[in-house]
């Protein structure tokens, strides 16, 4: 409601200024500088759902036996580490029959 509000009056002051490059440039500037914190905002709140995830996922694999508690970290690794793992859990899935989980080892 603020952010309109603030449209609103500014909109409805281009009269007064003429329409003008500067009465243009307040909106402008004021947008990307909200649009700037607002990604801030934004990838903050993304941290800290992916490491309630993270935690969360954690939990589910010490609390399955046949899990392998290596995983736990797997975001720690590089790209080709984790490419080297999907490479050899997708070997191990492609034996089984559609819906036939294998077993972990």
């Amino acid at each position: 409601m603020l952010a309109l509000g603030i449209v609103v009056v500014w909109g409805i002051t281009g009269p007064v200024f003429g329409y003008s490059d500067t009465w243009q440039l307040v909106i402008n500037t004021g947008t990307t500088i909200v649009t700037f914190l607002m990604v801030f905002l934004i990838q903050n709140a993304q941290n800290r759902d992916t490491e309630a995830l993270h935690i969360k996922l954690d939990e589910l694999i010490r609390a399955t036996h046949r899990a392998r508690n290596s995983f736990m970290s797997l975001e720690d690794l590089s790209e080709n580490e984790l490419a080297q793992i999907r490479r050899q859990l997708e070997q191990m899935q492609e034996g089984c029959k559609p819906g036939e989980v294998q077993p972990a080892g």
